[in-house]
């Protein structure tokens, strides 16, 4: 294992020598593309083989990204809110194929009487928008609860995926609130991170402010405010979102801590990368089984697949809360088997069980594209080289 502290660039951590690639493609990150801080986390067969981090936590470059920084992970955590439900049924405390409303009765309203577990957490369940919301309502948990019981089927459930940018945390936490009594954050660090021993959290405790890495727009590429053309059916999905939902706003205090389900986590890439390892491992990690290898292999098959989904338009394969590969977008890696999911900055986690592999990787320079850039492929695409 190679101890890595590159003081030109700012890089730390350890690298395995077979995956020296992956560094190397930091290293370039740093040098080509403008990279301010960001950090990756790769683990192969059950152990940690890459941990690296470099840059800055701000865009002032005088705070180091240091071992424990910790940084947005955006949509990610809708992929450990499908994951709540699946641990849930792997209990059998729920049935996937049950309707929402035998465990949330109020669900049922306006004819979404018909609409399944499983298609609410495979972005499936044609309930994408919350049109009685106000511009905010995502920090008001009750009220968005409310707007998706009064809210009317967009299609039938199982008939078009779309994607679920703002609603699908909030659904999967209901589920999980009114057969636990937990909500979805107390959940997910009990059932999940606690028993993992990883540093994430669905909205952070005061005392963790110090160690967020603020978030950079990226002055050539995507942006949350410009991605939704008025009328289009992702602005929407949006309605309940702030005016503007910027860069400044995701920096505040309040955001950080309000532990927004669907795209409010953050976290460290050893985290994650350790969450999706024990994925990739049949469900178990160091003797900490998460999710039994059958439950992981329902929630690992896929339940739609379109060129356009229904919110970004964009094309898309979808299990029960987890991407695949699709087309020729290798956005998981190279394996047919891999799953994981993007969050809208950049940020990407995967599970490959073909090769028994693990990988997150964190930037706080948005990406140039909706979840993807130059920066993130190049990382995904170097851990695979040598495999």
């Amino acid at each position: 294992m190679n101890i890595i502290n590159n003081n030109e660039l700012g890089i730390q951590g350890y690298c395995d020598p077979a995956f020296l690639s992956v560094l190397t493609a930091m290293e370039n990150n740093f040098s080509t593309h403008g990279e301010t801080g960001s950090a990756v986390c790769i683990y192969h067969k059950g152990k940690s083989v890459v941990d690296i981090w470099g840059g800055y936590q701000d865009a002032a470059q005088t705070v180091p990204w240091h071992r424990n920084t910790m940084c947005i992970f955006y949509s990610i955590a809708k992929s450990l809110c499908a994951l709540s439900v699946h641990i849930l049924a792997d209990r059998n405390l729920i049935d996937l194929d049950e309707p929402v409303a035998k465990y949330w009765p109020e669900f049922a309203q306006n004819g979404k009487d018909a609409v399944k577990i499983r298609h609410i957490i495979s972005h499936y369940c044609g309930v994408c928008f919350t049109d009685a919301a106000d511009p905010g309502d995502i920090f008001d948990y009750k009220k968005m609860i409310h707007n998706l019981e009064v809210q009317e089927l967009a299609w039938e459930p199982g008939t078009k995926g779309a994607y679920n940018t703002v609603n699908i945390g909030y659904l999967a936490g209901e589920v999980v609130h009114r057969v636990t009594g937990k909500t979805i954050r107390q959940f997910i660090h009990e059932n999940i991170c606690k028993p993992l021993k990883t540093d994430y959290k669905v909205g952070v405790d005061k005392e963790d402010l110090e160690r967020i890495a603020d978030i950079i727009p990226n002055p050539s590429g995507f942006s949350m405010g410009g991605m939704a053309i008025p009328g289009s059916p992702l602005a929407r999905a949006w309605q309940a979102m702030p005016k503007p939902f910027d860069t400044d706003l995701q920096n505040t205090t309040k955001f950080r801590t309000a532990g927004i389900p669907s795209f409010g986590g953050f976290g460290t890439a050893r985290a994650m990368a350790r969450i999706y390892a024990a994925l990739a491992n049949g469900g178990t990690i160091d003797n900490v089984q998460i999710l039994s290898k059958k439950a992981l292999s329902r929630a690992t098959t896929v339940q739609w697949e379109d060129k356009s989904n229904g919110t970004t338009e964009q094309p898309m394969c979808m299990t029960m809360g987890f991407w695949k590969n699709t087309g020729k977008l290798k956005t998981m890696g190279q394996s047919r088997e891999a799953f994981g999911h993007s969050g809208s900055g950049g940020s990407r986690a995967l599970a490959d069980p073909k090769h028994n592999l693990a990988l997150a990787y964190l930037t706080n320079l948005q990406s140039e594209k909706l979840g993807s850039g130059v920066r993130t492929e190049t990382i995904v695409q170097a851990a695979f080289d040598n495999l």
